[in-house]
């Protein structure tokens, strides 16, 4: 993000920037005295996009796990949609968690414009709503006059760093193509444009961008066309690591396995392999599990000290490294 905003920003997210091992259990002390002076546990609503990808079972795992050691602090619902592109679902469940009277919700928004109406319902119906992940837009929230605090990593700049490990491969008018998330989330914008900044100071020539919608088969359609309209391909760089996998098969079937790149973002454990012998350049670890944690904690410090949703704004960056054969674990 350009735009380097410190306000609000949780002293505890100063520690997970600098201990990036810190356990989800003990990630921050604040669970432990979320309570209101009634008596009342806080119901946390954690509403992720689609549980068919690796990403965001992790999260749900580790939004579990530390629930699980905090059990006397608050109640935990998890929900995720079937499909990256469906917006409609994840506009459902959080209607549904509306209904449910749930005291705040962490969001994953599958589309950075189309759920911030329904957020805008949840504040007006009282309760607080943190983004994660995924980046609501700005401009949107603004005309609806929201304030919804971010709890995620810079998208571009782990885009960068993937895309400058490719660039050492490359020269000069090298053909590349990237395979982009859904085009009308933050998430994906970003990172195409950190894989252009890449691109550009090595002077690779981007001959295509189009969406894989996040998903292994899309992603693997996506690149097989454009291996087949760009036979000199050099890379192929993915927005995430299920796009990737598909890439990688798309790869092999154009028979140019050791003569394409693929590049993915997400460090989930089925890349790990791919790392390992070769058919993936590079991949970016941005903590599915414990932005899940951050998420739960920011609502939880406003529950606890009352605030209004008003009164919640700025953003906790949370760590994106990159991730190689050699780093790969």
């Amino acid at each position: 993000m350009n735009s380097r905003i410190r306000r609000r920003v949780l002293g505890a997210a100063a520690a997970f920037a600098t201990v990036a091992t810190v356990t989800l259990a003990a990630a921050m002390p604040l669970a432990a005295h979320a309570q209101t002076a009634a008596g009342h546990k806080p119901k946390v609503a954690l509403v992720m996009k689609s549980l068919a990808n690796e990403f965001f079972l992790t999260m749900e795992t580790g939004a579990k796990d530390y629930q699980k050691h905090n059990a006397s602090a608050f109640d935990l619902v998890t929900n995720g949609i079937k499909n990256e592109t469906d917006t409609a679902a994840q506009i459902q469940i959080v209607e549904q968690m509306i209904v449910s009277k749930v005291d705040a919700i962490v969001l994953a928004p599958a589309d950075s414009k189309a759920l911030v109406p329904v957020v805008k319902k949840a504040v007006d119906a009282g309760i607080v709503v943190v983004n994660i992940d995924n980046r609501l837009d700005p401009d949107v929230l603004k005309s609806k006059d929201l304030n919804v605090p971010f709890v995620g990593p810079d998208n571009r700049k782990g885009a960068r760093l993937v895309g400058d490990d490719l660039a050492k491969k490359l020269k000069a008018g090298d053909q590349v193509g990237i395979v982009e998330g859904v085009s009308t989330t933050t998430n994906a914008q970003q990172r195409t444009a950190g894989f252009k900044d890449a691109m550009q100071t090595v002077g690779a020539k981007i001959v295509s961008v189009q969406s894989g919608e996040w998903e292994i088969d899309k992603g693997n359609a996506v690149a097989s066309a454009m291996l087949n309209e760009y036979p000199d391909m050099k890379a192929l760089l993915c927005g995430n690591d299920n796009m990737a996998i598909g890439a990688v098969s798309a790869v092999r079937a154009a028979g140019k396995q050791g003569k394409v790149y693929v590049v993915g973002y997400d460090n989930i454990d089925a890349i790990k392999p791919m790392l390992k012998d070769g058919r993936v350049l590079a991949t970016a670890d941005q903590y599915a599990a414990k932005q899940a944690v951050f998420g739960i904690d920011t609502a939880l410090k406003a529950l606890k000290e009352h605030k209004k949703q008003s009164e919640l704004s700025g953003v906790v960056e949370t760590p994106v490294v990159l991730v190689t054969k050699d780093s790969a674990k």
